[in-house]
């Protein structure tokens, strides 16, 4: 009986550390381990035969459509350009000029990878939605009062929680694709709330 009891916590042992440890593994896979580009990171196995199964995890975890890195890149933002985590209770300034890809779309999410209620109902912006500086780029405010002209709600589900930018790159340019750590992303920097 003693035996069988030790095997028991063994297999038990066995399974807690090997559960654990995947389990850390593609949370940091979720968390954007890859390629990294200031804030952003991406994976260009993604949506490919050369993924591996820690980025397919992820992937199934985080809700991505997981096209292939030709139709489209993904990159995600935890953390603003100073290396803070992106909290709902702060505001910030994501400023650049359009990417080279037939389109694109920066989207907000919260920790479980859904979309963040807010009152506006507007969850991301995109190429042909949002409004431009004078000088061709854009100025986009997330935060839970994002002002005009190209306001990014965070909503108000949690007073302080964390949550994520995803931007995507559709039929990204050939270049962009052969480096997307060199390529041109959207700067994300906090802000006072106004």
């Amino acid at each position: 009986m003693r035996r069988g009891v030790m095997t028991a916590v063994v297999v038990m042992l066995g399974l807690l550390i090997g559960v654990g440890s995947a389990a850390l593994v593609v949370g940091r896979t979720v968390q954007g381990a890859g390629i990294r580009n200031g804030p952003w990171a991406t994976n260009t196995k993604i949506g490919t035969a050369a993924a591996d199964p820690w980025t397919r995890a992820a992937v199934a975890i985080a809700g991505l459509l997981a096209l292939s890195p030709e139709e489209t890149l993904y990159f995600t933002a935890f953390t603003d350009a100073a290396g803070a985590p992106l909290r709902s209770s702060h505001c910030y300034r994501i400023t650049g000029r359009d990417p080279s890809a037939r389109w694109w779309s920066i989207t907000a999410y919260g920790a479980d990878h859904y979309l963040i209620p807010n009152p506006e109902n507007r969850w991301s912006i995109s190429k042909t939605s949002v409004a431009r500086d004078a000088d061709g780029g854009f100025t986009i405010a997330a935060g839970r009062s994002a002002p005009a002209p190209n306001p990014l709600p965070i909503g108000t589900r949690e007073p302080d929680a964390p949550f994520s930018l995803t931007l995507r790159l559709y039929q990204p340019a050939p270049e962009v694709a052969a480096a997307p750590a060199t390529t041109p992303l959207p700067a994300i920097e906090a802000e006072a709330c106004g």
